[in-house]
């Protein structure tokens, strides 16, 4: 075993270093995956039951030195028994707020937190903030310390120069994050636009049933390779999310390493990644009431309320910048060297002491 253990109590399913490579993954798995390879850490995963290289079953090990828990601290009882000489990381990557799921999740393992001495890593600035609020409501902020450390993109991820579809728009997330609005918006682009298409991909792990929509093309779970090839043709990546905002959003910083703009929404941690507001659109309570009343409705039902939306331009700021963007005011994106893999490398030895 590694001196460096990463231990997933949560992955739907085992996957390895090869997995991206072969089929669709969620952001997370595949951060995993390069931070592992990077740092020579073994992955144990709670659901695997043969190893495959690096990536083990979970057995107890006292010679393991650094254990990094991802995302769920109620796994910590196990890790304390699997690894009882290790330092404890908690590496959180999903949205928390005081009084929220997680957050209770956090506080059910209070003393575990502080026994351990667990360091808690943060993906971005903006979810620093909303667990160090979820420390104080759980009274327990002076005793454990967040940091923040960025995901990686790959160091390979440039523009190459492929031509560029000014019809082509791009939504490469999960489900849940936003498309039926998304969808709602593209109806109100095309009436506008009639040359407009958008491609619908998602990492694999949810899937949604929506009726065809005119101009929308499903491309189903896609592998990365598959995925980055799709964004580099298109006019930008078209995800205006605020239902599920990012805690990083690594289509984010992928879409803008390939030189791809974003066009979402100015909320979670999406400008603080994008670093650029020609790619964000501030959301209105009209917006968000819509939204509120809507997001049950499944697509096909949505379709005469969204038309109504539009009539009263809900969706008119994402029609005025892609109008723009096609008229000659596409921004120009290049990799942010804050996510380079070396550097968040660096970041995470000097976290763990290497």
């Amino acid at each position: 075993m590694s001196a460096i253990v990463i231990y997933d109590p949560v992955c739907a399913r085992p996957y390895d270093g090869d997995t991206p490579h072969r089929e669709a993954m969620g952001g997370t798995e595949a951060t995993v995956v390069r931070i592992a390879a990077g740092l020579g850490a073994c992955v144990v995963q709670h659901n695997r039951t043969e190893s495959s290289g690096s990536y083990r079953p979970p057995e107890r090990d006292p010679t393991v030195g650094c254990v990094i828990v991802n995302r769920d601290s109620r796994a910590l009882e196990s890790v304390r028994h699997l690894y009882p000489n290790a330092r404890v990381f908690l590496w959180l990557h999903d949205r928390m707020r005081p009084g929220s799921r997680r957050a209770r999740w956090l506080a059910s393992t209070r003393e575990l937190l502080r026994s351990l001495d667990v360091r808690l890593i943060c993906v971005s600035d903006t979810q620093r903030a909303a667990v160090e609020a979820t420390l104080r409501w759980m009274g327990v902020e002076g005793g454990l310390h967040a940091r923040t450390i960025y995901n990686p993109i790959d160091e390979t991820l440039q523009p190459d120069g492929s031509p560029i579809d000014e019809r082509k728009l791009v939504f490469l997330s999960s489900p849940n994050k936003g498309l039926k609005f998304t969808l709602d918006a593209f109806r109100a682009l095309r009436r506008r636009m009639p040359d407009l298409e958008l491609l619908v991909g998602n990492p694999g792990y949810k899937t949604r049933d929506w009726a065809p929509i005119e101009g929308v093309r499903d491309l189903g779970p896609l592998p990365q390779a598959r995925m980055h090839a799709q964004v580099r043709t298109a006019l930008c990546t078209f995800c205006p999310n605020f239902v599920v905002p990012e805690t990083f959003g690594l289509v984010f910083a992928e879409s803008n390493a390939l030189g791809t703009p974003v066009l979402t929404c100015d909320c979670g941690a999406a400008r603080e990644i994008i670093g650029d507001a020609r790619q964000v659109v501030a959301v209105s309570g009209a917006q968000r009431l819509y939204e509120g009343l809507l997001g049950g409705c499944a697509p096909r039902w949505r379709a005469l309320p969204a038309q109504v939306a539009a009539m009263l331009g809900l969706f008119d700021a994402y029609a005025q910048r892609i109008g723009a963007w096609r008229a000659g005011e596409r921004p120009v994106t290049a990799p942010d060297p804050r996510f380079r893999l070396s550097a968040v490398l660096e970041r995470w030895r000097a976290e763990l002491a290497l």
